[in-house]
């Protein structure tokens, strides 16, 4: 039995959506300094001109770090509820949700460095 696709329902949920960016980016402070980081790398993909591909490379590095950070943020703030006060446990899982953001931001700049250092170089005439 197929269910209509219900309008209202969908756009209520990006608005929800979009509620929890704007929360993220104006309360965590984590997340805006991956903000400037992206502006950062937009301002020198533009700077060299980098290729469809490589744009495609960093878009996606954008957005799983910012997917990171906001699942990270998420299990922070339940974890707080479920357990306010200090427990081992929790630490372990807000250390390890953290862990995880750093892993990727660290595998974005290596990314980042396999594209932009090589342009780096040439321009600075020093070849490769």
């Amino acid at each position: 039995m197929n269910r209509p696709v219900n309008i209202r329902k969908a756009i209520r949920s990006f608005r929800f959506a979009g509620m929890g960016v704007y929360s993220l980016f104006r309360y965590e402070n984590n997340a805006r300094i991956h903000l400037i980081a992206c502006l950062l790398v937009i301002v020198a993909g533009i700077f060299f001109r980098i290729s469809v591909t490589e744009w495609c490379i960093i878009v996606i590095q954008i957005g799983l770090v910012w997917s990171a950070e906001a699942v990270n943020t998420a299990i922070e703030k339940l974890a707080d509820v479920v357990s306010p006060g200090y427990h081992p446990a929790i630490k372990d899982v807000k250390d390890i949700a953290a862990a995880g953001v750093l892993i990727l931001a660290g595998s974005a700049v290596i990314v980042g460095s396999i594209i932009f250092i090589p342009k780096l170089l040439t321009m600075c005439g020093i070849s490769i």
